[in-house]
């Protein structure tokens, strides 16, 4: 069979195609692109149905639990009903592939974007939505073709797999998005006759290479009134598609993107508004903002009055984020007013080999609740209360591994850049640094310096020296002859403030501050799971700024990526930052990891920030659906004071953590796990973790995980095993053994339904389980990355066929055990 090939339709029905969007199928195999989406096939539209679509599912869903916070199933389903595909176009595509081999394969839907109106201009795809299951959708080798001269097969359900529906945004590939938050009322109207109006706002992308474009000589030739409004675009179908804009306003209805109406979003007081558009070269690319009012006589249906219109220029938009004010000017010409908005440039990460062969971004298991997360570590190693902190240092290796050692399911730590752009564990911004002179043993001046402006080997370099104390714990310093005027000593800007130094064990390896993020990803065992912090300059308020940061956002965010898309591995991994743009730049830029937005909410303990995404929980529930990110990661403090709002965020289908020193307590650990917290972030996790068994979830997983699979290939050593019903279809299948069963259980993965995780159910006549209990007692590798079934699945089925019983043959790939099923 080897060498031979089948013809394969692909055929999958699609609801909700909006103009210029297209579909594609991908796969594992060269001949479907290899999980490559550049490569991935074009599919076609058939032409005999030809009814267009009604709006069936938001674009941006993904999410996977239903409004009572459960996981969604069959029944709860938007999709339980075959009249919802009852009118989506079908595509399809007929390919030939190999026999011999499993496929397996994803829909995605996606625009293609041409750069500019020349010929040989590069075309590039912005992908929209795609499937995310788990476990892809497969074709089993050795089965023939599936079509049978004019029957065809029956279409999939684009997102409908497995009996549960899983579509999410797409990432960034080739293009730029830059987002414009009008908030903290951005227009100023100076004519009177507009004052107290409701102004009516859309933003348009402009070509400005193509000044003389198809578009405008539609409607006026040559010489084209540039007082026009650009809603004409509305009903022009555009030969070379350059851009998407979208809108989102941070409230219930409309917190998911979604198009523009033709003439815009009235602007009310005191919103939040968002307008995201994508678009391929940025430099030539500028955004005309149209404003409308409408008249207070106007009839049903008469169209609004054009007052005006702005235009942000790209030369002002060249770093990452910033601010810009614009005048408003009228229909003829006359400045009316300004337009203030904040802007954010998420580019995507040069050069990276992106697949679409699995995400996390929206995983998270059901039973993943109540997690016990280290916070730094071990816990904040520097307070006011001595008795309140760890007793390692803060953000070391040495602290990350004693949390793990007492059983933290995750551990939280912070990452920064030094100068010379290493990314860093660190929590502060700043570092104290001492200075002495010679002779003056007790005089001591403390300097403050940003993390930033030193470069790991400085970094390293302070930390070296070593100051011992004395029998009763005075430090004592000495002048080193190699330095005859100064001698410095790092502390933490805690330690510095009170000139009091807390830790002299730097000469052990892993207790040395900064560690490097690579070597905590390299040195942490993989079982333990990453809360990774982004730490950035934030500002409050009152307009300061934490910190002037000197890096240009997309270049700091993808030294940082890079790193934990490098050695991150199959440890289970979630991105936080406080700044909600940094939350929504790591979601677009890649497609692997999920995101928590850290918000503090409404605090009496903190300084308010200036973004009104970060004051309240509501704000921030709306931010993480506008993001589509996993969930928030809430302060302790605005729960204990209205604890309904953990509700408001499980019906938002969220996940959701906490954080802060209200944590640091065993009683109200255990409050905040009732609650329903898929995890606890605290302190001193050696002292207040309540586990009678001290070890991470992902380890239990690990461990029952590999138990089964060596229990399977222990108790399955007949010739030929019968498995009665389909692998994921059904709840329970019988091998043909009286003795023993394998029982597929109902296991939530994103608020999936699937069957594809064995439960032995192992009788006495099976006498090797107390070997297999023994194997595995020590066992302390990580399971695969957050649910990898289908690697799983491939391995039970080696395992049944008899080929493999032991630990190296498990993974083994030989030609009898490919062949088996």
């Amino acid at each position: 069979m080897k060498g031979f090939k089948r013809d394969w339709i692909f055929r999958v029905q699609v609801p909700n195609l909006e103009k210029n969007e297209v579909v594609y199928v991908v796969g594992n195999l060269p001949e479907l692109g290899a999980w490559n989406h550049n490569q991935a096939i074009l599919m076609s539209q058939e032409h005999n149905n030809r009814r267009e679509s009604p709006a069936l599912f938001d674009n941006s869903s993904g999410d996977f639990y239903n409004d009572d916070g459960c996981e969604g199933t069959a029944t709860d389903s938007i999709f339980d009903s075959e009249k919802n595909f009852r009118d989506g176009r079908i595509f399809s595509q007929k390919v030939a592939l190999p026999i011999d081999v499993d496929i397996e394969f994803r829909y995605f839907i996606a625009v293609i974007c041409q750069s500019n109106s020349t010929k040989n201009s590069a075309k590039t795809m912005i992908i929209r939505r795609w499937e995310t299951h788990m476990t892809p959708r497969i074709i089993n080798k050795n089965i023939p073709s599936n079509f049978d001269n004019d029957i065809l097969p029956e279409p999939d359900k684009f997102g409908y797999h497995n009996n549960y529906y899983k579509v999410e945004r797409g990432w960034l590939t080739d293009e730029t998005v830059i987002q414009f938050k009008l908030f903290n009322n951005p227009i100023k109207l100076w004519k009177n006759r507009l004052q107290n109006r409701k102004v009516y706002i859309k933003m348009t992308p402009v070509n400005l290479v193509r000044h003389n474009s198809l578009e405008l000589q539609q409607f006026g030739g040559d010489c084209v009134d540039d007082s026009l409004s650009m809603d004409t675009q509305d009903i022009i179908d555009q030969p070379a598609f350059t851009s998407i804009t979208e809108i989102a306003v941070m409230n219930d209805e409309e917190a998911k993107f979604k198009s523009q109406e033709q003439f815009g979003r009235p602007y009310n007081e005191d919103e939040f508004v968002i307008f995201n558009v994508a678009v391929r070269y940025t430099d030539t690319i500028a955004y005309l903002v149209d404003y409308y009012v409408y008249s207070s006589k106007c009839f049903p249906g008469e169209p609004p009055n054009h007052i005006g219109f702005s235009y942000i220029l790209p030369s002002t938009l060249q770093s990452s984020v910033g601010l810009v004010t614009v005048p408003i000017t009228s229909t003829k010409h006359r400045p009316i007013g300004q337009l203030t908005v904040e802007y954010v440039v998420i580019k995507p990460i040069p050069d990276y080999p992106w697949d679409t062969s699995i995400s996390y971004a929206k995983h998270w298991e059901q039973r993943w609740s109540g997690l016990d997360v280290g916070h730094r570590g071990l816990g904040t190693s520097f307070k006011f209360e001595m008795k309140n902190c760890a007793n390692v240092r803060e953000n070391t290796i040495a602290s990350l591994k004693t949390a793990s050692y007492h059983g933290a399911d995750m551990v939280e730590f912070d990452v920064q850049l030094s100068k010379d752009l290493i990314p860093v564990i660190y929590h502060d911004f700043y570092v104290s640094i001492s200075m002495k002179r010679k002779k003056q043993i007790e005089a001591m001046d403390m300097l403050e310096i940003p993390v930033k402006d030193l470069t790991l080997e400085q970094l390293h370099l302070l930390k070296d020296y070593c100051y011992p104390a004395d029998s009763l714990g005075k430090v004592l310093y000495f002048v080193d002859k190699a330095e005859q005027r100064v001698n410095k000593l790092v502390y933490h800007t805690a330690e510095g403030r009170e000139k009091n130094p807390r830790f002299f064990d730097e000469d052990l390896e892993d207790h040395q501050p900064f560690p490097t993020l690579q070597t905590v990803l390299q040195e942490l065992e993989q079982h333990v799971g990453c809360n990774i912090e982004i730490k950035w300059t934030m500002q409050l308020k009152d307009g300061t700024f934490e910190l002037n940061h000197p890096f240009d956002l997309n270049i700091y965010l993808d030294i940082i990526l890079k790193v934990v898309l490098e050695y991150g591995g199959d440890r289970k991994i979630v991105f936080s930052a406080f700044n909600p743009d940094i939350c929504a730049m790591i979601r677009l830029k890649q497609n692997k990891y999920p995101v928590i937005f850290l918000t503090q909410g409404v605090t009496l303990k903190y300084p308010t920030y200036h973004d009104p995404r970060c004051q309240t929980i509501p704000m921030a529930i709306k931010h993480a659906l506008a993001a589509d990110i996993l969930g928030i990661n809430v302060h302790t403090e605005d729960i204990l004071r209205d604890p309904s709002q953990v509700k408001l965020v499980k019906d938002a289908g969220l996940i959701m953590f906490c954080w802060g020193d209200d944590n640091n307590d065993k009683a109200t650990i255990q409050y905040l796990k009732k609650l329903g917290l898929h995890a606890v972030i605290y302190d001193k996790i050696d002292e207040y973790n309540a586990k009678e068994v001290k070890e991470s979830i992902f380890l239990v997983d690990a461990r029952e995980s590999q138990k089964e699979l060596i229990a399977l290939a222990h108790c399955s050593q007949i010739p030929q095993t019968q498995i009665s019903t389909p692998l994921n279809t059904e709840k329970e299948c019988y091998l043909d053994r009286p003795s023993t069963t394998i029982s597929f259980t109902k296991n939530s993965i994103g608020g999936e339904n699937i069957y594809s995780v064995p439960t032995l159910k192992i009788s006495a006549n099976c006498e090797e389980n107390k070997e297999i209990n023994e194997i595995t007692k020590d066992f302390s590798t990580c399971a695969n990355t957050f649910g990898n079934l289908a690697a799983n699945t491939k391995n039970v089925s080696n395992l049944i066929c008899g080929q493999s019983t032991a630990l190296s043959e498990i993974y083994g790939e030989d030609e009898a055990a490919k062949d088996c099923l």
